[in-house]
């Protein structure tokens, strides 16, 4: 019998959803830095740009509560509906379980606030009602506490949910760097939010390969001036 989870993520079998990606949400967030949370979840935003994906944005009760969607991952879609709930699992909407079905693709990618609540509540329902193979994106999701965020993690894993990292995620839909038409965004979104790897690319770009330094400075380099 052969198990899709062997299957690894590409283009044209993956779709994103966003979870509850709102301030109030992340001020309550202490499994991981709030400031490294959106780094990544705006990397995999423009992953899932990048590469044509198929991608939701569904919010809870925005004006009651939540407040409204990073601006930084709106600015990547920035003409994508908005499915609003008052479910704190997304499954519960009529809407998300037409547009994953719209979008025709088994394989999630989930990115959410919190862990322990909308997102697994989501992922297990969509596993059990829709037969959705549900890829949890640990680092650009978060739970209220380090325990909340693991025994969350552990649940849905036990369960059949397959735990994922977006700069995994990324370079899986990439998976060769023969790809050209993907090559220059992919690398791109490295350097602008892949931390050590991206500062690794940048210097092996300018120092080794001499391209142009990347960014607007045109400034003057003064030379040493022993005093």
């Amino acid at each position: 019998m052969s198990n899709p989870k062997l299957e690894l993520l590409t283009p044209s079998n993956s779709q994103v959803i966003f979870i509850d990606q709102q301030p109030q949400m992340a001020f309550g967030v202490q499994s991981i830095d709030r400031q490294t949370l959106k780094n990544n979840v705006v990397g995999l935003a423009k992953a899932a740009r990048a590469f044509n994906i198929p991608t939701i944005i569904t919010t809870v009760e925005t004006e009651s509560f939540s407040g409204n969607t990073y601006p930084e991952l709106l600015d990547v879609f920035p003409d994508a509906p908005l499915l609003e709930r008052t479910s704190m699992n997304s499954w519960d909407d009529q809407k998300v379980r037409d547009a994953l079905a719209k979008n025709g693709r088994k394989k999630v990618i989930v990115s959410g606030l919190w862990t322990e609540v909308c997102n697994c509540t989501f992922a297990l329902s969509a596993m059990l009602e829709g037969d959705y193979e549900i890829y949890m994106v640990v680092d650009a999701s978060g739970g209220t506490s380090v325990d909340a965020h693991k025994f969350a993690m552990d649940r849905m894993v036990q369960a059949g949910v397959v735990p994922v990292t977006w700069q995994q995620v990324l370079l899986e839909w990439q998976r060769d760097w023969a790809r050209k038409e993907t090559y220059d965004e992919t690398i791109a979104i490295v350097q602008e939010h892949s931390g050590a790897y991206g500062m690794g690319v940048d210097y092996a770009y300018t120092m080794v390969h001499k391209a142009p330094k990347r960014g607007s400075y045109r400034g003057e380099t003064l030379p040493p001036e022993p005093a």
